[in-house]
Formats: C-alpha cells, sequence, structure tokens
C-alpha cells in the first residue's frame, strides 16, 4: 500500500496534512518555467474527465436542436433524469470507495474521522451522507438543470444570438473554467455576509468534514446563484455546447473540494493528487481559500490564501484578530 507519511505527517487526533504547502499558479509567483507544466494540467487534469462527460452528453444525451427550441416536457425530464443519474453514479462512485468500503482506510484522509461516527443533529436523519446526497441529487441538480434547459432553449430559439465560430466556441469552452471559478469566487465571497450565511450558505458549512456526496448540497437560493455562470453566456454570442461545458463543469467539478482526502490511490504502489486541500481548508476555517487554487489566484489577490502550512495558520490567526478588533471598535465590545 501507498505509504501517506512519506507525503505528510498526522497529529494525535489521526487528522493528516501534506509536508508541502498548495501550489499557487504560475500566474502568480512568476514562475513562467512552470507554465508548461501547468498548461498540461489544466488541459489534461480534471478537465479531461469533465469533457469526456460534456462530450457524452452532447452526442447521446441531448436532444436536436430543433426539438430544444421548443420548450416541452418530455425532453426536459428526460435531461433532468439523467442529470440526476450521473450525479448518482459520479459522485456515489467515490463515495462508495472512499467513504463507505473505506478502499484506503485513513490514509490520506485530512480528518481523521468518518462522516458517519459522528451523526448530528444538523443533518436530516442526523446522517450527513443522506442529508447531503438528497440535497444534491433532488434540490441542487434540478436548480442547475432547469437553469440550463432555459439557457439552451433561448439559444436554440433565436431569442438570443449565438454563434458557431469554430475559433470563438473554442476560446469559450478554454475559457469557461476561469468563468467558472471567478464567478465562483464573487459569489462565494457575498454568501459569506453574515446574515446570507446563516440563512443560506451554513447549509452547505455543516459538513465541516466534507464527503463527496457534500459537493453539490446547498441551500436553493445557493444552487440558483451556483449555476448563475450559465446565465452569463446569454451575453457572450455562446454555444449550446458551452452552457453544457459550464454545466458539467460546476456539477461534476465540484467534487474535488469535498474528497476529503490529498491523494487517491490507484493500485498498491501509485496515488495521484486529488487538488482537494485548499477546499478542505475553506470548510475548516471558513473564511480562507473561498475559489480553492485554480487558474488564477483570486484567494491571493484578496488577501484569503491558505497555503496549508503553519506561516499561514498564522497569518490567518492575525487576519481573523485583526477583524474582531475592527468590530470592537464599531461596537464598543471586547475584541476576545
Amino acid at each position: 500500500m501507498v505509504n501517506d507519511l512519506a507525503y505528510g505527517t498526522r497529529d494525535k487526533r489521526g487528522n493528516w496534512r501534506p509536508n508541502a504547502p498548495i501550489a499557487l499558479p504560475p500566474v502568480s509567483a512568476g514562475a513562467l518555467k512552470k507554465l508548461p507544466g501547468f498548461v498540461l494540467g489544466y488541459l489534461f487534469g480534471w478537465n479531461t474527465l469533465y469533457m469526456a462527460i460534456a462530450l457524452a452528453y452532447w452526442h447521446w444525451a441531448l436532444p436536436e436542436t430543433q426539438f430544444v427550441a421548443s420548450l416541452e416536457w418530455g425532453w426536459t425530464l428526460r435531461i433532468l433524469a439523467l442529470n440526476i443519474a450521473g450525479a448518482a453514479l459520479f459522485f456515489g462512485a467515490f463515495e462508495l470507495r472512499l467513504y463507505m468500503q473505506r478502499a484506503q482506510e485513513r490514509r490520506f484522509k485530512y480528518n481523521g474521522t468518518f462522516p458517519a461516527e459522528k451523526p448530528s443533529d444538523v443533518f436530516w436523519f442526523r446522517s450527513q451522507a443522506w442529508d447531503n446526497a438528497l440535497r444534491s441529487l433532488f434540490l441542487t441538480v434540478p436548480i442547475g438543470t432547469a437553469i440550463m434547459v432555459v439557457v439552451m432553449w433561448l439559444m436554440a430559439s433565436g431569442a438570443v444570438p449565438t454563434s458557431d465560430n469554430p475559433i470563438w466556441v473554442i476560446a469559450l469552452v478554454l475559457f469557461a473554467p476561469i468563468l467558472h471559478e471567478g464567478y465562483f469566487f464573487f459569489v462565494h465571497r457575498a454568501i459569506h455576509w453574515e446574515p446570507i450565511y446563516k440563512r443560506v450558505h451554513s447549509v452547505h458549512h455543516n459538513s465541516i468534514n466534507p464527503s463527496p456526496w457534500s459537493s453539490l448540497s446547498m441551500h436553493p437560493v445557493e444552487s440558483t446563484l451556483y449555476y448563475g455562470a450559465l446565465v452569463l453566456q446569454l451575453a457572450l454570442f455562446s454555444n449550446p455546447f458551452v452552457v453544457l461545458w459550464l454545466f458539467v463543469l460546476a456539477t461534476f467539478g465540484a467534487i474535488v473540494g469535498h474528497l476529503g482526502f490529498d491523494r487517491l490511490e490507484l493500485g498498491q504502489q501509485r496515488s495521484v493528487t486529488s487538488h482537494a486541500y485548499a477546499h478542505y481548508l475553506h470548510h475548516k476555517y471558513f473564511e480562507v481559500n473561498y475559489c480553492d487554487d485554480g487558474v488564477l489566484p483570486w484567494d491571493q489577490w484578496f488577501g484569503t490564501w491558505h497555503d496549508g502550512t503553519k506561516e499561514a495558520d498564522e497569518r490567518m490567526k492575525a487576519r481573523f484578530r485583526a477583524k474582531r478588533e475592527a468590530k470592537a471598535r464599531r461596537t464598543g465590545g471586547s475584541a476576545k
């Protein structure tokens, strides 16, 4: 089996953390020599899997354009059923292997416990897995599907201008992950505003120790905002395939930050990085890494980056202290 202690350390509570800090993209550090590797990772990492899913949908699942131009229950319910089934299979496969079969046991697992070991009243049926799965499949996926269907219908019906220019479509496809993460960063920051957080985003953050089912476990308001990047395509002379591509990125791409494991084992001696640590830290500390370690260093630019090191812990604590002190000055209370 793979020795996770060759990659990180485990504390007395069984929590694991990687030795190496989370790397920012080359654009942030000026490390142009790393750019080729970064580009290869961008094109052939998780995005390869998402593109395969999008192409499969496009060729075998979506109806012809003439049918999409008419908003009817037949094809829309078919797409909804396929999306729910696809999400169930995709997230369920990771949940089954990592959290039910526990194929890796606790190797590379950030949090030393499994969610099933700590039932909580904040979840439906006191089960994080059931709560998160039901919210993901029967709230978030239907809302995202509805947005995708409406945007595609507006395009196919001619209500908004579209483009079939291959150069423009390819540019939009390549730019889509950047658009998604930039949109997500600002929406995510907004829903951490205390009044919205308490009523909306706290539903997602109930999963302090996230698992794959946590990926799309959201309040319906957050689900609607989350898929809002699809609506932006109406102003970009876009194409229905780009809309589908963004839907796939938003839906299936959400799993990366919620795996809970730093590396995924492939057999007895091999493992691959999951890129899950940045978002795990967000679930742990709440006010860091709103956009994970994406294409652009949004969190570094806005002062909320945490690379997993003890130095980053100290910077975060200093920022939290300054925030408490500022609040105390405004209210006349204590900063403790």
